[in-house]
C-alpha cells in the first residue's frame, strides 16, 4: 500500500506528487502576489517568511520524494508506450526534478544573501551556506523567477500529457498516480 508496485504508485509516493504539485502552484502564485506587495502592507514581511518556510518544507519533500524513488522505484512504463514516449517520459521527469531543485538553492541563496538564516516557521533556523556575493539576491531573484516559470510551464505540459494519455490514448497512467484500480486495462497497456 505505501510501497510503488510494478503496476501502482504506492500511496507515500502518490502523497509527495500531489503535495508538491499543489504546493509549486501556490508557492507560483505567492511569489508572483509578493513581488507587487508595497512596504506598508501588512503582507510585506509575512508572505516572504511564508514564502521561504515553505520551499524549505518543499526541500526536504524533494530530498525525501528521490529518495523514496531509490528505495521504492517507480512502476514500469505502460507496454503501450512507444519507445519516444519513454524517452520523452524519463526526460521530462529528469527536468522537472532538476528545475525544481534549482528553484529551491536560488531561493535560498535569495534568501540568504543578507548573511542571516531562515527561520522555518520557528521551528529551526536554515543555517546560511552562501552569502554576500556580489547581487547575490538580484542575480538569484532573476533565475528563481525563470525556473518557477519554466518549472510551472513545464509541469503544466507534463498534466496535459497524463490528461491526453487518459482520454484519448486510454492509458492507465492517470489512473496510477491517482492510486486508483485500472477498471480494465486495455490489452496494450498489459506486456
Amino acid at each position: 500500500m505505501w510501497r510503488n508496485t510494478a503496476d501502482r504508485f504506492g500511496l507515500l509516493s502518490i502523497i509527495i506528487h500531489w503535495s508538491m504539485a499543489v504546493a509549486l502552484y501556490a508557492m507560483f502564485a505567492l511569489g508572483l502576489w509578493m513581488t507587487g506587495l508595497g512596504y506598508y502592507d501588512s503582507w510585506y514581511h509575512t508572505a516572504p517568511d511564508i514564502h521561504k518556510s515553505v520551499g524549505t518544507i518543499l526541500f526536504i519533500l524533494l530530498l525525501l520524494r528521490l529518495l523514496w524513488r531509490w528505495h521504492s522505484p517507480v512502476p514500469a512504463p505502460l507496454a503501450s508506450y512507444s519507445a519516444t514516449v519513454r524517452r520523452t517520459a524519463r526526460g521530462v521527469h529528469a527536468l522537472l526534478y532538476l528545475l525544481f531543485l534549482l528553484l529551491l538553492v536560488s531561493g535560498y541563496l535569495i534568501s540568504t544573501a543578507d548573511g542571516k538564516p531562515v527561520s522555518v516557521f520557528g521551528w529551526f533556523n536554515l543555517p546560511v551556506v552562501v552569502a554576500g556575493g556580489p547581487q547575490q539576491a538580484d542575480l538569484a531573484g532573476t533565475l528563481h523567477l525563470w525556473l518557477a516559470w519554466s518549472l510551472v510551464l513545464l509541469s503544466a505540459l507534463h498534466a496535459l500529457g497524463a490528461v491526453k494519455h487518459h482520454i484519448i490514448d486510454r492509458y492507465a497512467t492517470l489512473r496510477r498516480m491517482l492510486g486508483l484500480r485500472s477498471r480494465s486495462l486495455s490489452q496494450k497497456d498489459v506486456s
